[in-house]
């Protein structure tokens, strides 16, 4: 019996020396991990997307729906470029303002716009055709003018939507306080549409980009008011990117209209094509935007 605890007593004790063993090779091994990792990150650029409260896709879909643009970019400059979903705000602009992030696309294009006036970013360029707010109603509404919906029911998308904001921003031009208008707020566009279509809002404020918008006028409503087009989907780089990459990222997003693989990525994107543009107009889209 004591022969048998102590056979067990010597494989208690084995095992606690080999568990020590791995825990110290284990030590040992995970800052050479951790270098490793960090110069394989020095190997690619990271492309942070955000589609504001637009978008309904998951990161697995987001991956498969940019990565045909990444690996055209990376082609274009050889070095590879690798997309990372990014669905909160708060985390678009803490990565922003942090330099996490090697190239940003974002629809909120407010967001992009202050990682150039705030953060050190360069625009690369901005997506065809711009966007705009479009201002919906029924096919029966009485109204003509978008001065007409004073003191209507009117609908826009969240508030903390960019769309919303846009739309806001051309109330407050014509003349509309959205203090003292009667605005609700739908968790998305699609709920805008439906509202307006059901007659349970005068007025609804949408996105030209998003189905609702490309679609309104197809049973016979009425878009009432398009505001100004602005900069849509801008591409922004960090101030590490180097100038060469710059010029060939700015090359390779402009000429995907002419070739098919570039047409095929534009196409599961939803875009048209890209304009490399200066920062100029999307900083002025910024201002128009803050203004009180």
């Amino acid at each position: 019996m004591k022969e048998s605890f102590r056979c067990i007593g010597r494989g208690v004790l084995s095992v606690a020396l080999s568990m020590a063993l791995s825990m110290v090779v284990l030590a040992v091994a995970a800052p050479a991990q951790a270098q490793a990792g960090k110069k394989n990150a020095g190997n690619r650029l990271l492309l942070a997307v955000s589609e504001g409260t637009s978008g309904g896709i998951d990161s697995s879909e987001a991956l498969a729906k940019y990565r045909p643009l990444a690996d055209l970019l990376g082609k274009a400059i050889g070095q590879p470029v690798v997309v990372t979903f990014v669905r909160s705000f708060d985390a678009l602009e803490e990565g922003m303002k942090k330099d996490e992030f090697d190239l940003v696309m974002a629809r909120p294009s407010d967001y992009p716009a202050r990682g150039v006036r705030d953060y050190g970013y360069s625009l690369l360029a901005t997506a065809k055709p711009d966007g705009q707010c479009y201002f919906i109603v029924h096919k029966e509404s009485p109204l003509k003018k978008i001065e007409d919906a004073k003191g209507k029911q009117i609908i826009f998308p969240e508030k903390i939507a960019f769309m919303t904001k846009f739309c806001l921003a051309e109330l407050r031009d014509r003349g509309l306080d959205s203090a003292k208008e009667q605005i609700k707020y739908a968790k998305e566009q699609g709920a805008v549409g439906w509202s307006v279509e059901n007659k349970l809002a005068d007025m609804g404020g949408v996105a030209s980009y998003s189905s609702v918008g490309k679609n309104w006028e197809k049973d016979g409503n009425r878009i009432l008011h398009k505001a100004p087009p602005q900069p849509y989907f801008p591409l922004i780089a960090s101030q590490r990117v180097p100038a060469d990459k710059i010029a060939k990222l700015q090359k390779a997003l402009t000429g995907l209209e002419d070739s098919e693989d570039g047409k095929k990525a534009l196409a599961t994107i939803g875009v048209k094509g890209y304009n490399a543009e200066d920062s100029k107009r999307l900083l002025a889209m910024l201002a128009w935007l803050e203004k009180k």
